[in-house]
C-alpha cells in the first residue's frame, strides 16, 4: 500500500500540471523551478511512476500524470474551501439566531433565501432549541420565543398576536362539500403537546358544540403535527403563522373560518450589544414582516 505522498510534493504537481511548466508553478508558490522539479522528482519516486515528459522546451503530462492531476486538484480545492470556511474571516456580518425546531423550519427558513437576496452582506446562522427562556450561549444574538414577553435578558419585540386555526389534507376536506367544523373535531384529529385542550377552548370561544374525536394522535410539536396532517392523518389546530406557508402551497387547506386567538405568542429577543444595531434592526424589521 502506497502512503499519501507529502502535501508540499501534491502542491508542486497540481500547480505545475495546471500551468504545463515548472516556471509558472515556481512563480505561483513563490518557490524557485529548481524547487518545483525536486518537489515533483521526490513525488515521483514515492509513487514509482513518471508524471511529466521533460521536454526540450517545458514539461508535458504523462498518462498517468494526467489521470492523477484531476483528483489531486480537487482534493486540494477541497481542502481549501473547508479550511476558508471553517476558519477564515468571514466578509459577511454575521447574525447568530435562535427558533423554536416549529418555528425556524414553518416561517424562518422557507423565507431565508429571501433574506439573504435582499441583504447579502448579513449572513443568518439558524439554530433551534426545544425550549428557551433566556440566553445561554453566548454566540447568539437573536432568540425567537414562544410566551407572554416577561423575559429581561434582552430587548422584547412582539411579533403580533396569534391565532389557532384547524387545518387538514385537501383530499380530507374533498371526502365531503359539507366539511364543517364539527365533522373535523369528532373525526381524527392530532394533538400536540400543550394545546391538547384548542378544541374545547374553539367551541367555548365560538359557542360550538363539538363531540370527541374519533381517534387522536399525540405528537410533541406543530412540524411533527403538521407533517402528520401533510401524511391524511384527519385535521389539527395549529398557529396560523405555522400552516400558512403550507396552505400556500397547497399541501393543507383551512376548510372553515373559525380562529382561535391564543394568548401566547412570538417575541423577538435582541441580546444587548450582541451585534451591529444596524443589522440586528435591519432583521428584526423583517422577521416583523413574516407575522
Amino acid at each position: 500500500m502506497v502512503e499519501i505522498p507529502h502535501v508540499i510534493w501534491l502542491r508542486a504537481f497540481e500547480a505545475a500540471a495546471r500551468h504545463g511548466s515548472f516556471s509558472a508553478a515556481a512563480d505561483e508558490l513563490c518557490l524557485t523551478p529548481a524547487a518545483i522539479s525536486q518537489q515533483i522528482r521526490a513525488l515521483e519516486q514515492h509513487l514509482d511512476v513518471s508524471l511529466f515528459e521533460r521536454l526540450a522546451r517545458g514539461v508535458a503530462l504523462t498518462d498517468r500524470g494526467a489521470a492523477y492531476a484531476q483528483p489531486i486538484r480537487k482534493a486540494l480545492l477541497d481542502m481549501e474551501r473547508a479550511t476558508q470556511g471553517l476558519f477564515g474571516v468571514s466578509q459577511k456580518r454575521v447574525i447568530q439566531l435562535r427558533a423554536s425546531i416549529s418555528c425556524a423550519a414553518l416561517v424562518i427558513a422557507p423565507k431565508l433565501a429571501e433574506f439573504q437576496t435582499l441583504h447579502p452582506d448579513i449572513e443568518v446562522r439558524l439554530s433551534t432549541f426545544v425550549w428557551a427562556d433566556r440566553f445561554a450561549d453566548d454566540d447568539v444574538h437573536i432568540d425567537i420565543r414562544f410566551g407572554h414577553g416577561d423575559w429581561t435578558d434582552g430587548r422584547v419585540t412582539h411579533l403580533g398576536h396569534e391565532f389557532a386555526v384547524p387545518v387538514c389534507h385537501p383530499d380530507y376536506a374533498s371526502l365531503g362539500a359539507d366539511l364543517s367544523i364539527e365533522t373535523m373535531a369528532a373525526g381524527e384529529v392530532v394533538h400536540i403537546a400543550g394545546s391538547e385542550t384548542d378544541w374545547v377552548r374553539l367551541a367555548e370561544h365560538a359557542g360550538l358544540t363539538l363531540g370527541s374525536p374519533s381517534n387522536v394522535v399525540h405528537v410533541d410539536s406543530s412540524l411533527v403535527a403538521l407533517q402528520a396532517v401533510i401524511a391524511g392523518r384527519g385535521s389539527v389546530m395549529v398557529l396560523e403563522s405555522f400552516a400558512r406557508e403550507y396552505i400556500r402551497q397547497g399541501l393543507l387547506v383551512a376548510p372553515t373560518d373559525y380562529r382561535l386567538p391564543v394568548r401566547p405568542s412570538h417575541f423577538l429577543v435582541e441580546r444587548d450589544g450582541a451585534a451591529s444595531a444596524d443589522d440586528l434592526r435591519v432583521f428584526s424589521d423583517w422577521v416583523l414582516s413574516l407575522y
